[in-house]
């Protein structure tokens, strides 16, 4: 019981959190410092795909989204198509009973609401809607808090998502393109506010010694295969990516330039694999980042990235680092832009090495500008974010102190 003798409020988190996505656990721990530092007094615990792992790095408690363990494996045998099956009976009652169980959900960041790559509509859109659907009959608020959005070709995963936006009682964006994608679905996005990704309110990594490896260009890697609607061309597609990718590092290399390799998901670790046994050299080296505090510092560290998982680049945009984005959706131009580099994209699906070489060397001549840039655009992302949380707080904590709300946030 708090000092008011009242319960305290009782807030959860749900997603894909502790899955081995460093973007998701970012957006994650961007949340929890909001809540720690303008609502200490709330009870917090989490309905996520590692519950092991968010308890072990958050100190918060944590239940399994899914009842059927192997939820996102594919079932190739008949016992495991009946356990999936069962699966999504048992969820319905299980995520009931957890929403019930809190006054507030908050679905921090991640692209929730969209299928820019690979995606089944009974797998997380599913799960999304049972939480929102839950959450509106039960009276618990449920807020979509920086989510990503984009159009959806297949029927049944844009319906649950249209309705999963719709039964949820607060909506924010993490760009423009994403509220756009949802008005077109037929949602009411006309309260709805676009913000940074709510990545940006972590802590910048601080100043530190000279890097290493003077000249070091971080690449960003990713097991790239295209969209959800991509599904008949994704090896193609991601042979492309590779190709073009290595022949970029092969190039550097040439040049005399270390490469540093990052990942942001434990499924990236083939692609890494691929480009060293292609790029025989020593300098060429593989970051052990746990969390996007490490990929920060790696981006940190470097003259220069090139990347393509839309958190990477948030990590290299964040540490001020000039950057090139090999794009894959609306999501990471949007970014790009917001930041002042919209110049520097490339496509992922068509990954160039010679042009990429172009706009690399363009990049690097113009990098006094690109960071004067970078610490501009990135003062500002904060006093936005800051605002989101005001406004988060006004939804859903009306009864708690407002002290909280209004104190100025310490800079970590």
């Amino acid at each position: 019981m708090t000092a008011a003798g009242k319960a305290p409020v009782r807030a959860g988190v749900f997603g894909l959190l502790g899955s081995g996505n460093l973007g998701n656990d970012g957006s994650l721990e961007a949340v929890l410092g909001y809540l720690r530092h303008r609502h200490p007094e709330v009870a917090v615990d989490a309905l996520c795909g590692g519950p092991e792992a968010v308890t072990a790095r958050y100190g918060i408690p944590a239940t399994r989204l899914h009842w059927y363990r192997g939820e996102y494996r594919t079932a190739s045998r008949a016992a495991a198509v009946v356990g999936k099956g069962l699966g999504k009976f048992v969820d319905v009652f299980r995520t009931a009973a957890w929403v019930r169980g809190h006054d507030v959900v908050i679905v921090p960041g991640m692209g929730v609401l969209e299928a820019t790559l690979p995606l089944r509509p009974w797998g997380f859109p599913y799960s999304l809607f049972l939480l929102c659907a839950t959450g509106r009959l039960s009276g618990t608020r449920v807020a979509l808090v920086g989510v990503g959005a984009a159009p959806i070709g297949n029927r049944a995963t844009r319906t649950l998502v249209r309705w999963s936006a719709r039964l949820a009682a607060y909506r924010s964006y993490r760009d423009a393109p994403s509220r756009d994608a949802m008005r077109a679905m037929g949602v009411d996005t006309s309260r709805d506010e676009v913000y940074p990704d709510i990545a940006f309110s972590l802590p910048a990594p601080s100043a530190g010694a000279p890097a290493e490896a003077p000249g070091r260009v971080c690449v960003g890697v990713m097991a790239f295969h295209g969209s959800d609607d991509d599904r008949a061309r994704a090896d193609e597609i991601h042979r492309r990516y590779l190709d073009g990718t290595t022949g970029f590092v092969r190039a550097l290399v040439e040049e005399g330039r270390p490469v540093r390799l990052i990942t942001g998901d434990g499924v990236d670790a083939p692609v890494v694999t691929a480009i060293l046994d292609a790029v025989d050299s020593p300098l060429v080296s593989v970051a052990e980042a746990a969390s996007l505090a490490d990929v920060m510092k790696e981006m940190a560290a470097a003259d220069s990235v090139v990347a393509t998982r839309y958190h990477n680049l948030i990590c290299a945009l964040k540490a001020g680092t000039p950057t090139i984005a090999l794009s894959y959706a609306a999501k990471s131009d949007a970014l790009m832009d917001l930041m002042g580099l919209a110049s520097y994209c490339h496509p992922a699906r068509e990954v160039d090495t010679d042009r990429l070489l172009e706009q690399f060397r363009t990049l690097e001549k113009n990098t006094a500008d690109v960071r004067r840039t970078l610490a501009e655009r990135n003062e500002d992302a904060v006093r936005r974010l800051d605002h989101q949380f005001t406004a988060l707080t006004a939804v859903l904590f009306p009864a708690t102190d407002h002290a909280h709300a209004n104190a100025p946030r310490e800079t970590p």
